[in-house]
């Protein structure tokens, strides 16, 4: 997938499946809650692991079993292709 800005259309379209994201100061923004501290960082490592083969990383913040996400494409400074596919991915993996 081609790293684009993302239009407000797409974006809007994108909202519509992505369920409980929303646009925050500018970010996709999404609050997890797992059962325990380790679903949490487990489920973090995953995306990790997948974040990294994409070379695009998550600004986040654990606490016990929550996961607090934000996902903005730096150095284009917009949303992108890449933010929706991260923020899918970690929809998966959360399952």
């Amino acid at each position: 997938m081609a790293k684009r800005k993302l239009t407000e259309e797409e974006l809007k379209e994108a909202l519509a499946q992505l369920p409980g994201w929303e646009v925050k100061d500018g970010k996709l923004h999404k609050t997890f809650k797992f059962q325990s501290f380790a679903q949490a960082i487990g489920w973090m490592v995953s995306v990790a692991v997948y974040a990294d083969k994409l070379d695009h990383h998550p600004d986040w913040c654990n606490v016990y079993r929550k996961v607090e996400v934000d996902l903005i494409t730096h150095d284009l400074g917009a949303l992108s292709t890449y933010d929706l596919e991260l923020a899918a991915r970690m929809e998966t993996l959360a399952g």
